[in-house]
């Protein structure tokens, strides 16, 4: 169980960091960091995997791009404004309603069946964010929470139920519009940094149900 633990710590490290990248925009000071050593070797460690190393080059090379980008953190942060603030009709709302309403606008529902989810660990929606709780970040965040929880438990029964709680999460809250919404990153994202961590996210949450459903 401990290199079960360990595991969780990661996958929990993961979504956090996936979900801060669609909470808001990027300061200087953030975007700094993302030329570090510290964070391009924590890439390059994700890369290693096959089925993220596609996604993987893609960010690095949005990355590096972004270093000879003029004013590269107003640039990220319009793009930010752009896709994720502005009209689904030219930008990726990230919104779980969105994408399972045909209709394609927001409504309650999904934020309503998220609320109820969050409230049965007692879990509230973070009201820094001043979102809906079908919200990108918000679902990201909570999945990252109720990781790093079952790592409180003490039997292999508990966790493996634990786990088919998340595999559920991840399944019929993120992969059922997840792809959709990162479609519509690269469709809309001229420049490309956030369609890559959309892409990333995609093929991170596909890879994270195969692990818990055993597979």
């Amino acid at each position: 169980m401990k290199e079960t633990k360990a595991f969780n710590e990661q996958r929990a490290e993961i979504y956090w960091w996936l979900s801060s990248l669609f909470a808001k925009e990027l300061t200087q000071e953030e975007l700094d960091n993302y030329h570090s050593v510290e964070i391009r070797s924590f890439l390059t460690g994700l890369g290693d995997n096959e089925t993220l190393k596609p996604a993987i080059n893609n960010l690095v090379d949005a990355l590096n791009r972004l270093q000879n980008r003029e004013d590269a953190q107003l640039e990220l942060s319009s793009d930010f404004c752009e896709l994720f603030l502005k009209s689904d009709k030219y930008g990726a709302l990230p919104y779980a309603s969105i994408y399972l309403d045909k209709s394609g606008l927001l409504n309650a529902k999904p934020a309503q069946d998220m609320e109820a989810i969050m409230a049965s660990y007692g879990i509230a929606v973070n009201q820094d964010l001043k979102e809906p709780a079908d919200h990108l970040a918000i679902q990201l965040d909570f999945l990252g929470n109720i990781i790093i929880r079952s790592n409180d438990l003490e039997s292999e029964q508990e966790l493996e139920a634990a786990f088919t709680a998340q595999h559920e999460f991840v399944e019929q809250q993120l992969l059922s519009w997840v792809p959709q919404f990162a479609t519509k990153c690269r469709e809309f994202d001229e420049f490309g940094f956030y369609a890559c961590v959309a892409e990333l996210l995609a093929a991170f949450c596909k890879l994270d149900a195969q692990y818990l459903a055993g597979e």
